[in-house]
This record gives structure tokens, sequence and C-alpha cells, in this order.
């Protein structure tokens, strides 16, 4: 299975961006989903993570603006981010995560910039 992600952009600071994360296969109920992001010089961060209950949870920094959902019949994650702030300029990744036999995909990363 590959993750491609996509609807990465320039954009001003309060603005909003959806990024989609679609996979080429059958992601397993078993697994969870995450979108986690990495700015130059900064450790990576957890910015949300779907369970395969479907329980959702969010970092602090994102919480309120972000909202990460998924569509199980297109095999699709989103992330729609709202209210942009500059330090969310970051690479973003979409990550199948579980059991490591068979939950464990990762995508290329999709650029988020927000200028003031």
């Amino acid at each position: 299975v590959q993750l491609v992600e996509s609807g990465g952009d320039s954009v001003q600071a309060g603005g909003s961006l959806k990024l989609s994360c679609a996979a080429s296969g059958d992601i397993p109920s078993t697994c969870g989903m995450v979108w986690f992001r990495q700015a130059p010089g900064k450790e990576r961060e957890l910015v949300s993570r779907i369970t395969p209950d479907g329980t959702t949870t969010y970092a602090d920094s994102v919480k309120g603006r972000f909202t990460a959902s998924q569509d199980n019949a297109k095999n699709t994650l989103y992330l729609q981010m709202n209210n942009l702030k500059t330090e969310d300029t970051a690479r973003y990744y979409c990550l199948v995560v579980g059991d490591p036999k068979t939950c464990d995909y990762r995508g290329q990363g999709t650029q988020v910039t927000v200028s003031s």
C-alpha cells in the first residue's frame, strides 16, 4: 500500500487548507491513522491520530483549528486546517500505524507554508 499526500500550498495566516492522504489499497481496520508534521530545525510533531475505533486526538497546538477525518470507502484520510498560523508551516505526513506487520505505511509528505 502506498500513501500519497496532497493539498499542501502557500497561504496567508488565517487561511485554510485541506490535506488529503490517499491509500493505493485497503487499510486494515485494525490500523490507526496519523498526521504528523516536521519543520526545518524542529522536532517532528504528532498533529492528529485516529484510532481503529474512530477516536480522534489532536496536538494542543492545533486543537480547535484542525479536523482529521477519514473516508474508508475511498481509503483516504483528510486534515482540514483552519485559521492557519505561521507556526503551522511544515511538511505534513500521513502514517498508518499499529501492528508493524500490517500497519506500517508512510507518505512522502506535502508542504504547507503559512505567511504573515
